[in-house]
């Protein structure tokens, strides 16, 4: 690449590999930042024999008793019958438990059962643990300001108005 050809401020040296536009773009930078954050996800959920999507739902059900599996995969961006597939994995595993939903017989109601407690706690644990390493050069308001920008975009793809939090 000729000097004519590299951006002000974009020369690098021997042996280095230009990425000035793709660093240049946000969304580069976002799937670059998921990524490390995914990996490491994965490794600290492992132990528990939980993944993301796994551990996801638990949190719903914990937060959320009696929530529907259609409510859990309207909120998770899952389709229906992913969302039968990671329950029947975690009914299986003694963490949840699928009840008739009251006033709507063809629906289940999800419940938590003490084991799914037991292993959330240890597992949200590990995860606030993961995030602090990851982000240790951020400050707490730094972390305030990333959390309160994503969503916001995440309340625009949601179609939703964006809040002042």
């Amino acid at each position: 690449m000729k000097q004519t050809d590299a951006k002000a401020g974009d020369e690098k040296s021997d042996g280095e590999i230009g990425q000035a536009d793709l660093l240049g773009l946000i969304g580069y930078n976002m799937k670059r930042a998921y990524m490390l954050f995914y990996q490491d996800l994965k490794q600290n959920l492992a132990e528990f024999d939980l993944r993301q999507r796994t551990f996801s739902v638990l949190s719903l059900v914990i937060e959320n008793p009696n929530i529907s599996q259609i409510e859990v995969a309207r909120t998770l961006g899952i389709e229906r019958s992913g969302t039968v597939v990671i329950v029947d994995e975690l009914e299986e595993r003694g963490l949840v438990v699928r009840e008739r939903a009251p006033g709507d017989r063809r629906a289940y109601a999800l419940a938590v059962t003490d084991a799914g407690k037991a292993l959330y706690r240890k597992a949200i644990k590990r995860i606030a643990d993961h995030e602090d390493r990851i982000l240790s050069d951020l400050s707490q308001s730094d972390r305030k300001d990333l959390m309160a920008l994503l969503r916001r975009i995440h309340m625009v793809d949601k179609g939703g108005k964006q809040s002042e939090d």
